[in-house]
């Protein structure tokens, strides 16, 4: 059809909000091995306009609430300044046998620090 497959959205969240971890200084591989997981309760996407290959797009993760068991991240997918997709994943901090979890103290610790410093 000469358009971006639909799943492949869901590839670029995950790879958006891994790289939002890495930039608040929590890489997921540290959380991994601190014992938290972070697996995917719900995602949805809706798509606005159609990406084609070799597009050049842009995604933007954001999270609107400080998270205490669950984080909930939105993405906006652009080309450009044309918003083609949005999306929504919510994730549960967990152990490795599935024990919901409360997240890591440094994690709800620099997620305070943003939050104070994007809403002063």
């Amino acid at each position: 059809m000469g358009v971006v497959y639909h799943a492949n959205y869901f590839v670029w969240f995950e790879s958006a909000r891994i790289f939002l971890l890495d930039e608040i200084g929590l890489p997921y591989r540290e959380l991994e091995e601190s014992g938290y997981l972070l697996p995917v309760l719900e995602c949805t996407a809706k798509f606005l306009r159609p990406a084609h290959f070799d597009d050049r797009l842009e995604v933007a993760v954001s999270i609107a609430d400080l998270p205490v068991a669950r984080i909930e991240a939105t993405y906006e997918v652009r080309r450009g300044s044309e918003l083609l997709a949005t999306g929504r994943t919510l994730h549960a901090f967990v152990s490795p046998d599935g024990k919901i979890l409360r997240p890591p103290e440094e994690f709800t610790q620099k997620a305070r620090e943003i939050f104070a410093r994007a809403n002063a």
